[in-house]
């Protein structure tokens, strides 16, 4: 019989907060919540601390929700930096235990030490407590720990018991302790697959478990097949070394405005800063875009998603803004208010091989002199700032363009949590 794995999903306590709350210990007994900037529209609740919990405040929120619930609450500004210095400090101290760590989002890794729990203590709950523990002596933050045999079950685990607890679910209890829970509480279980998964009259982990295969794929296609595995206990995916190089499949970056955009320019001038940004981080890691796809979001936080291929691979802005906004205009009637934009490249890849013609010798040269002037660009931001030279469209302060920065973005299934 083949071995079970052992596998810890590590997850950091109300994250962004408690990062927060190290710099101001004296408001811990008090509700605390992390919030995004409300002048410019992101006065959402990014995370919030144990206290603020009690009041029911949600992540994700807007900030006026959150104080009708609890008009004493103190808002602190986010600090992003210093939470990623903080999540790398917390997987050096994973790393001790075993090279397979796989970060899932900025606050939560899984860590497979089938071969090594062994070398630091007698069971590996004894370890994952040992871990729990120095990740609160080195940093003063605290996690909680699923352990379990596959990475869906060891995050149910995490999940289970909060904060700073280990939780194990073994093959032997995982039937009894799992099933009767709800199955939002499965991974990727969202809002969408729970009301699907309910107009079948399945509520709980067991049902899944228990649920006809054909019903499931035929309402969910793969990803029914894929949760009746979690809920049955079944392998899944392997937690990935923190030595692979993990593919990029995307690139994408986002922008909510000040005010909402109401004519075609304005949505040019935010497409262009954002293209431009995508692009940088396209020739960052030597990538090319085979497609683009834009996300709009209205002033009534109506979304759409439209993506297109492109005629060869590029990593220049020009390009990517110019389908971009043909996107828009052939899905987007104005004055209809844009609040927010997103611009992603698909398809991305190292090949930028494309079919050279005969007929335009002229169009290839000012190719090649564009990806000239966008990589100079490139040298002049790495050498001055980013902000040391910029497309004219972001110095529109009123779109607040000027804020975009060239970072990847990271989940945000539970962001801050």
């Amino acid at each position: 019989m083949a071995q079970s794995r052992v596998i810890f999903h590590c997850d950091c306590n109300s994250f962004y907060a408690s990062v927060e709350l190290l710099s101001h210990p004296e408001l811990k007994p008090v509700p605390v919540a992390v919030c995004g900037d409300p002048q410019h529209r992101h006065g959402i609740i990014l995370a919030k601390n144990e206290a603020a919990k009690k009041f029911g405040i949600q992540t994700a929120e807007t900030v006026t929700s959150a104080m009708r619930k609890c008009p004493q609450l103190t808002l602190l500004a986010p600090h992003h930096e210093k939470y990623r210095e903080y999540s790398k400090r917390i997987n050096a101290i994973y790393a001790r235990y075993t090279e397979f760590v796989e970060p899932f989002g900025i606050d939560e890794s899984w860590l497979d030490v089938t071969d090594s729990w062994h070398l630091f203590g007698p069971s590996p709950v004894a370890v994952a407590h040992r871990i729990r523990r120095e990740v609160k002596a080195e940093t003063g933050l605290t996690i909680s720990v699923g352990v379990s045999f596959t990475k869906a079950l060891a995050k149910l685990g995490s999940d289970y018991k909060k904060p700073d607890a280990v939780t194990e679910f073994s093959p032997q209890n995982y039937r009894q302790l799992v099933w009767p829970l709800p199955v939002s509480a499965l991974l990727y279980v969202g809002q969408s697959a729970q009301s699907t998964l309910s107009r079948l009259g399945i509520s709980t982990i067991g049902q899944l478990a228990a649920a006809s295969p054909q019903a499931l794929q035929d309402a969910l296609g793969k990803l029914g097949t894929e949760l009746q595995g979690f809920a049955l206990g079944q392998t899944g995916s392997p937690v990935r070394s923190m030595y692979e190089v993990r593919e990029i499949k995307s690139v994408g970056n986002g922008l909510t405005f000040p005010r909402d955009l109401t004519c075609l320019a304005d949505a040019q001038a935010g497409l262009a800063a954002l293209s431009d940004e995508v692009a940088s981080r396209l020739r960052a890691h030597e990538l090319y875009a085979g497609a683009v796809q834009i996300t709009v979001k209205d002033s009534n936080f109506h979304t759409i998603t439209r993506q297109a291929q492109l005629s060869s691979p590029t990593h220049l802005a020009r390009d990517i803004a110019q389908q971009a906004v043909a996107l828009l205009k052939q899905n987007w009637r104005f004055p209809c208010p844009i609040r927010m934009l997103t611009v992603t490249a698909l398809n991305v890849s190292h090949c930028a091989a494309t079919q050279l013609s005969l007929f335009e010798p002229d169009a290839q040269r000012r190719d090649g002199r564009r990806e000239n002037l966008e990589k100079s660009l490139d040298v002049i931001r790495k050498k001055y700032g980013k902000n040391a030279i910029a497309p004219g469209v972001v110095l529109r302060e009123d779109m607040g363009l000027g804020h975009l920065k060239v970072e990847p973005p990271h989940k945000t299934h539970k962001k801050g949590e």
